[in-house]
């Protein structure tokens, strides 16, 4: 259930009618909700060759595309929105990618796990790596390769010369606006160039 709900909170955050390229699509799930609910268009960029296969069978357009080789391809600003939900942490040269997004969307949307929720602190505290379901791998086996928390992420934006234009936290489905570094498992921001 909280799952699709992230799906309807990230998905309100785009404009109806809006060019969307979304990095990391996964099985091009939102892609797919956002040409039904929102007359969207755009294509996924995926690597995993079954996730590939999921898109093409849900009509998503997706291009196979490693992110760590940056968006070359794409014009700037060649989409309304770029989404980069839950794909941050995975990659080597996150602040790359971050400036790449920012370069070929007038808009862009990034979600991660935020490493500041208090139950990660707590894990922490008792001298373990948090196993949460935004954190659900041990240390030693994770595709995580970088752990960041929505302060972090404020003062990456900042460095990168973005506008936050909405920030906010999400538990279990749940919009937390409410000290959302502490609150939220997961960090949402939606930015623009200055």
């Amino acid at each position: 259930m909280s799952e699709r709900k992230d799906l309807e909170v990230i998905a309100s955050l785009v404009p109806p009618g809006s060019r969307v390229l979304d990095l990391g699509c996964g099985t091009g799930e939102l892609l797919a909700y956002l040409k039904q609910t929102r007359q969207c268009a755009g294509y996924g960029v995926e690597l995993d060759d079954a996730n590939l296969l999921a898109c093409a069978k849900r009509g998503v357009n997706v291009i196979q595309l490693n992110l760590e080789e940056g968006l070359k391809l794409f014009d700037d600003q060649s989409f309304d929105v770029v989404l980069q939900l839950e794909t941050l942490q995975h990659l080597r040269n996150a602040e790359n990618m971050l400036r790449e997004t920012a370069r070929v969307g007038r808009i862009g949307i990034v979600s991660f796990p935020n490493f500041a929720h208090w139950p990660n602190r707590m894990s922490v505290l008792r001298g373990r790596m948090p196993v949460t379901r935004a954190l659900p791998y041990e240390w030693y086996d994770t595709p995580n390769i970088r752990v960041g928390t929505y302060k972090d992420f404020e003062v990456l934006a900042r460095k990168n010369g973005l506008d936050i234009l909405d920030s906010f936290g999400l538990q279990r489905g749940e919009v937390c606006r409410r000290w959302p570094n502490l609150m939220a498992s997961v960090a949402v921001f939606k930015f623009e160039r200055s």
